[in-house]
């Protein structure tokens, strides 16, 4: 098991937690990261588009000129994929992206992204989260304090004051241990957590 250092909100040390191995310890798999990646990103997608092709576009129901003695190519429609303002070969048309994955990938890619923070020193543990007020600004310190640029943080619980305090701050996104996804975890320079979540995570995930 991990031994990992706990900070407080001022970024001093505060103790350690021993983390559990069937969570944050587990052997990497870098295919279901992946595959759980492009998942994300393809389920986000609106896949709305639309371009109409030849049999869609209005008019051209009239041969331009006959068959043959013009010199011209012969042509059937003005609305053919060569003609300006004709349809378009292969148009797009809409569909949807998303596609499945198993409930153990899903839980097996999280576990090996939260590993890796681990194993990169990227991940920081904090004994808690709180705020007496809705204050952006210390917010701000407590992320200057514990030396985090572009993180996650996760809160076992959602607590007004804090999410309200971190929502305009830009690349902190903020979490709880139900919506974390290996997709934002692996986007983050540095994931944060309570010791309470902590808890809930190994006792979920484990």
């Amino acid at each position: 098991m991990a031994n990992v250092t706990v900070y407080n909100m001022e970024g001093k040390e505060v103790g350690t937690i021993e983390l559990s191995d069937a969570v944050f310890g587990v052997e990497i798999n870098e295919h279901l990261v992946h595959l759980a990646v492009v998942q994300q990103l393809a389920n986000k997608r609106q896949g709305t588009q639309k371009a109409k092709t030849r049999a869609e576009v209005s008019g051209g129901g009239r041969k331009p000129w006959r068959q043959k003695g013009t010199g011209h190519a012969r042509q059937g429609s003005t609305r053919a994929p060569q003609w300006t303002g004709g349809g378009v070969v292969f148009a797009p048309v809409p569909r949807d992206y998303s596609f499945k994955m198993n409930r153990k990938e899903k839980r097996a890619a999280l576990k090996s992204a939260l590993t890796d923070k681990v194993a990169s020193s990227n991940l920081i543990v904090v004994d808690e989260l709180k705020f007496d007020a809705i204050r952006t600004k210390s917010f701000v310190q407590v992320m200057k304090n514990l030396n985090v640029g572009r993180g996650l943080v996760v809160l076992n619980e959602n607590d007004t004051n804090v999410m309200m305090s971190a929502r305009n701050v830009p690349d902190v996104q903020m979490a709880l241990p139900s919506t974390i996804n290996v997709y934002d975890v692996m986007k983050a320079g540095k994931v944060v957590l309570t010791k309470d979540a902590v808890k809930t995570i190994e006792e979920v995930y484990a």
